[in-house]
């Protein structure tokens, strides 16, 4: 056993390779947490219209009744 607890083995009597060297991995970067329903607000209609969401029905992220005129549960129509 080598020090650090590393062993080398060989085929060959009296031939040796080096000891491997640890590699040092990068930091793992910071996961992206998605924005929950409760963070996604539109200012109005255009907004909407502009993410692609329209029409927005009640309950889903992003609903407001104020995006909602007629008051059905479908804003944006």
């Amino acid at each position: 056993m080598q020090p650090g607890g590393a062993y080398r083995i060989t085929t060959e009597k009296g031939t040796a390779t080096p000891a491997a060297v640890p590699v040092k991995l990068a930091p793992t970067p910071a996961p992206v947490v998605p924005a929950t329903p409760a963070d996604i607000t539109y200012p109005n209609c255009a907004a909407v219209r502009a993410a692609g969401k329209s029409p927005l029905l009640r309950g889903q992220p992003g609903y407001s009744s104020k995006l909602d005129r007629d008051g059905d549960g479908r804003a944006c129509e």
